[in-house]
């Protein structure tokens, strides 16, 4: 079993209160389970306006898999243009 853990640490432009950035957050996180089936959440910069970090993870066969699948998965949050994407960190775990 190989489980990939990402966080990403994001800017929401333009965003003038905890009401936008939930707005924001629940459309790229709704796309994102949507889309590619995973599990994903906000999980720091809670009461930051402009700021958030979102966490996800998948579970599969394959090391290979699970590493492109994660980099799909950023670079369609990234395509959304809803917001920036800051820093990246990947975790790859063999079980």
């Amino acid at each position: 079993m190989v489980i990939g853990i990402c966080q990403l640490d994001c800017r929401i432009h333009n965003n003038l209160s905890l009401k936008g950035k939930r707005r924001v957050l629940r459309k790229v996180l709704d796309r994102v389970k949507a889309k590619f089936n995973v599990s994903i959440a906000e999980v720091g910069d809670n009461d930051k306006w402009q700021r958030s970090r979102v966490g996800f993870c998948l579970v599969g066969n394959e090391r290979r898999y699970i590493n492109s699948s994660l980099d799909r998965i950023i670079n369609f949050i990234d395509g959304l243009g809803i917001m920036e994407i800051l820093d990246s960190e990947i975790e790859i775990l063999d079980c």
